[in-house]
């Protein structure tokens, strides 16, 4: 299947600037494509996946993809999909995130095969150009009326925007003038809010170069859920894929609780699955949707791509255990992992009775309403129902010495940390 073919099949595109040209490229040549990621943070989050995952799948088609990170346009800030002006990073800021984005980048990315993903800083060469060179050598192939119609522009208007983020599409154009001379890049892909930036880009190469140049852009769709919000944010924000800031356990809990109406598309898009493989799941969303195996598939393809078979396993261990119960089969980092968003009440480390124990943590709201609890097998530690109500509640209870799980009723869990 030509790359092309693959990607309709995905829905993974949305605009092309000379589809029959690109197609026609992809058919004779290994083609070198760029995506580019400003460091606006320290670390991607899975929406920044999205045109990336659409860049490895020309890397595994046999073409030569180019990673940019933006150490120079993320000193400016783009525009594209704001109506508020960003707020100015410093340039350490700025430097200390292109390392962490780099990291991460090399750590999903790299391979040891022939077509190995390069990554670039357009740093690099935007640093050597002074304000006469800008605005006399590339500045001048600009139209203002030009820019002003681009949508990125025109949507701010009437809010406002700086002259430094008006130029931005200038500086993410200079990025494919400079790749396509030096780099044999010949595509540009990126989101949707790309187009405009994309398109300045090819105008100015052929500006440069010649009418005739062969450049080409794609960009993919905006990804919503099925409920029409934004895809890859949670009550809690952000999914990102540092796991400091979403656990490997959290990052997979978002994929396996996917929607039904959403799970076939994401298969699509994020996974490296055949058709045959996505088509199978699909059926199966049709006739055992309660089985959830194409969320459980999407889960574990996603959590080992980003970060690895162990931190995988790790998380499916925690999964299990709590959807069986097994508390304890889980170590206190499983534990402070999988229990990192629950409720979580500290505790001292003398014996306590088990009355007495839930009512001073705040559990139960009375002695009596905890001994009703108790009596009737309401509550359980670590996994174990409790029916006694003369248990002591002591340290040897508490997992690697460190956490008490409470469960009352079925699904309502509490982290009691010991101090």
């Amino acid at each position: 299947m030509n790359i092309i073919d693959e990607l309709q099949w995905r829905d993974a595109i949305n605009q092309q600037t000379d589809a029959e040209g690109l197609r026609q490229l992809t058919e004779e040549k290994a083609v070198s494509l760029y995506c580019g990621v400003d460091p606006t943070g320290d670390s991607m989050h899975i929406g920044h996946l999205i045109p990336f995952m659409v860049l490895k799948r020309f890397q595994l088609a046999g073409h030569r993809p180019v990673i940019l990170i933006g150490g120079a346009t993320g000193t400016i800030g783009d525009p594209s999909g704001r109506q508020t002006e960003r707020s100015l990073q410093t340039l350490e800021q700025v430097q200390e995130n292109v390392d962490k984005l780099t990291a991460q980048m090399k750590k999903l990315f790299l391979t040891d095969g022939d077509n190995q993903i390069r990554m670039v800083n357009n740093y690099d060469w935007t640093h050597k150009i002074n304000v006469i060179e800008f605005l006399r050598d590339y500045g001048k192939n600009f139209s203002i009326n030009a820019m002003l119609a681009k949508d990125v522009v025109s949507s701010r208007l009437e809010s406002g925007i700086s002259f430094t983020e008006f130029a931005y599409q200038i500086l993410q154009s200079l990025d494919y003038l400079h790749l396509y001379q030096h780099e044999d890049v010949q595509l540009q892909i990126g989101g949707s809010d790309q187009w405009g930036n994309i398109t300045s880009g090819l105008d100015l190469i052929r500006k440069k170069e010649g009418p005739e140049a062969k450049a080409f852009g794609l960009t993919i769709p905006l990804m919503l859920k099925a409920d029409g919000t934004k895809f890859g944010k949670t009550a809690g924000g952000a999914v990102w894929l540092d796991p400091e800031k979403t656990t490997p356990y959290e990052f997979y809990q978002f994929w396996a609780n996917t929607d039904d109406r959403d799970v076939v598309k994401y298969l699509k898009y994020f996974t490296f699955l055949s058709k045959e493989e996505i088509d199978a799941l699909a059926e199966k969303v049709e006739s055992e949707p309660h089985k959830r195996e194409a969320q459980k598939a999407l889960a574990e393809e996603m959590t080992r791509f980003v970060h690895g078979e162990e931190l995988l396993a790790q998380a499916q261990r925690i999964t299990a255990a709590l959807f069986s119960g097994d508390i304890k089969s889980l170590s206190a980092e499983e534990i402070e992992l999988g229990f990192k968003e629950m409720p979580t009440f500290e505790g001292g480390r003398e014996p306590k009775n088990i009355v007495d124990w839930l009512v001073e943590l705040g559990l139960e709201p009375s002695k009596r309403q905890a001994r009703e609890d108790v009596a009737k097998g309401a509550v359980s530690l670590n996994g174990d129902k409790i029916t006694d109500l003369a248990l002591e509640v002591t340290e040897g209870l508490a997992i690697g010495g460190r956490f008490i799980i409470v469960r009352k009723g079925k699904k309502n869990y509490s982290l009691v940390k010991l101090a």
